[in-house]
């Protein structure tokens, strides 16, 4: 008896699906290869960007903040002499609100290289968090004794060398206002934004094309360097902000986390800054000079800028 096979189909050779025209072209077009070294300097080139462009915006952008008062100047009692300047509590005073829209401008920069105009996400191409082997309690806790650590040091280094007073203690010592204004970009803006900039885009990029170490050393010397020529007169506070530094940049080699870092660096400051605040009321009524050592403490505020 014969019976038709109801499904002939299983019993055909397989043939190999169509292959559209279109596909054999986009075949036969080269895809692109990932360079790595490229990326590399890329990347350094973003950073440096945004390095240059910081260092800038602290330069140019206190200017323009202080045109207006500078022209009110010009119309009610002639051109100011470069001497009256610096003895005017207004004019310093406004020279240092100037460092803060200079840092939001830094952070928009940097925003817009490292997440490409928001299209990444920015916290955490810059590696934002606590290593994933530490509690962030814990992490804290090893900030705040690094810091401590840090401040000791950089005392014990100012009251052996000394030094004389720079141009940011004039700053300071100008009013009560700028004392205040020098506390809060310390504290709110400074850390943040140095930390990117240096610790956040620069040492990633330079570790990238020179390793570990040259990158602690180049992103360190840069750090320090800037401060250099501002605050020549006083070497001591040249050395700590090195020291300062070194630490960061090692502990941002060592975790390849940026949080430990800006944590260390926000203790650092604040500790300082709440001193700064208060050194008015500690002093005297005589305006006795504190202990050399404790009016040395106040040195350590040269890393802001």
């Amino acid at each position: 008896m014969f019976t038709e096979d109801p499904s002939p189909l299983l019993n055909q050779p397989a043939t190999e699906p169509e292959v559209s025209h279109e596909q054999n072209q986009l075949e036969s077009i080269p895809q692109p290869t990932h360079n790595p070294q490229a990326d590399a300097w890329f990347g350094f080139l973003k950073a440096v960007i945004a390095w240059v462009g910081s260092v800038v915006s602290l330069l140019i952008v206190p200017l323009i903040v202080i045109v207006p008062y500078f022209a009110y100047l010009m119309t009610t009692s002639g051109p100011p002499t470069a001497e009256g300047l610096t003895q005017n509590k207004t004019f310093i005073l406004l020279s240092i609100i100037g460092i803060i829209p200079a840092h939001l401008l830094t952070l928009l920069l940097a925003w817009a290289l490292v997440s490409r105009w928001g299209k990444e996400p920015f916290w955490k191409r810059l590696n934002f968090s606590w290593p994933p082997s530490i509690a962030p309690w814990a992490g804290f806790a090893v900030c705040f004794v690094i810091a401590i650590v840090l401040l000791g040091i950089g005392l014990l280094v100012t009251s052996v060398l000394g030094g004389g007073k720079t141009d940011l203690d004039k700053l300071i010592e100008s009013s009560f206002q700028a004392r205040i204004a020098t506390a809060f970009v310390a504290v709110v803006t400074a850390p943040l934004v140095e930390e990117i900039i240096y610790r956040g885009m620069l040492y990633p990029a330079i570790q990238r094309i020179t390793g570990m170490t040259w990158a602690v050393v180049i992103v360190s010397l840069m750090f320090a360097g800037v401060h250099v020529l501002q605050y020549r007169n006083n070497i001591g506070v040249i050395l700590v902000i090195t020291i300062l530094s070194v630490t960061l940049t090692s502990i941002r080699a060592y975790t390849d986390r940026l949080l430990p870092t800006f944590i260390v660096h926000l203790i650092f400051n604040g500790l300082q800054s709440l001193y700064l605040v208060l050194q008015p009321f500690i002093e005297k009524p005589e305006k006795v000079e504190p202990a050399p050592a404790l009016a040395q403490l106040c040195h350590l505020l040269r890393h802001l800028f």
